[in-house]
This record gives C-alpha cells, structure tokens and sequence, in this order.
C-alpha cells in the first residue's frame, strides 16, 4: 500500500505499464484476462441514449490508463456510444488535481457553466467544482456490486435515470 499511495494523485497511479514496472506482472493483460468482469453499471446505457436524444455532446473523462480504456470499449462498444473518451494522459493530470480542468477545457472545448459532471471520487468533484462545472453530481453506487455510499458534501444519485428531465 505505501507504493501504491506514493504516487496517489499523479499519472503514475492509473498507469498501467508503470505498474507493470514496479511489480513485474503484465498489468494490461491482466485487465484482459478479467474483462468478464468489465461491463455497464445497470442504468448506464440507458442514460447514454437518453442524453443523445435529447441532443447533448458526451464526453467521458476518465482517469484510466489508455491501455485500460481500451480493453473496456472492446468489451462493452462504449465509444460508440459518445462523442469522445478523454484519458487522464491524453489532459497530462488526474481529474482531482486543478491543473486537470482548464487543460481538459482547453482539449475538449466546453462552458463549465452548462457542463454535467458526474462521478464517484469526491476529490474529482471537489476539483470540477472549484473550476466552476455548473451541474456536478455524485454517483453513490460505484459499480452494480457495491452498495450506495451517498456524499456528505455532493448531491448524490444512486441512478442516471433520476437526473434526466421528464
């Protein structure tokens, strides 16, 4: 754990060949060989083809390692389903650092005003926040296996389907 949390908050923590390097196992194949693990949290897809519907530009920021995201499109086809997947290297920071915002701003082009912004790492809300993302929510329930833990701080959602307009 204290590797690990050594380089908690900088590129080295979601890099997978970093990690690779420091434990000596292929981490990237690992990530393949549990791939039946990755898939959609339950309400996600649906919330997807909502938000395309209703004509709105998706954008997913992740801090994920490019290797990792790209064993989890193949798996679920998620690229497809948005505009753009933007990885914590293409921005040169992780979402929870304030360097992160106006670098991801600059890339993607958007008004943080207007800007939806959903996650469950408090510290990456707390970063959009302070850069000024108009509509941030928590995302209490992680993954479809975990029970919901709400936000003291942040208004939080156990599903997407709850945010949408009627």
């Amino acid at each position: 754990m204290s590797m690990y949390r050594s380089v908690e908050g900088e590129l080295a923590w979601t890099d997978l060949h970093y990690w690779t390097e420091q434990v000596q196992i292929d981490v990237v194949a690992m990530h393949r060989e549990l791939d039946h693990m990755i898939g959609f949290l339950p309400d996600a897809e649906a919330f997807l083809l909502s938000l395309r519907r209703l004509g709105k530009r998706v954008t997913i920021l992740t801090n994920a390692h490019r290797a990792g995201v790209e064993v989890k499109t193949a798996k679920t086809g998620l690229h497809r389903q948005v505009d753009r997947i933007v990885d914590a290297f293409e921005v040169g920071w992780l979402k929870m650092r304030s360097e992160y915002w106006p670098t991801c701003q600059e890339l993607v082009g958007f008004d943080p005003s207007r800007a939806l912004y959903i996650d469950d790492d408090e510290q990456c809300l707390a970063a959009a926040e302070q850069f000024g993302i108009g509509r941030i929510f928590h995302r209490s329930k992680s993954s479809s296996q975990a029970s919901p833990v709400p936000s003291a701080r942040f208004h939080s959602i156990e599903n997407f389907q709850s945010i949408l307009p009627r």
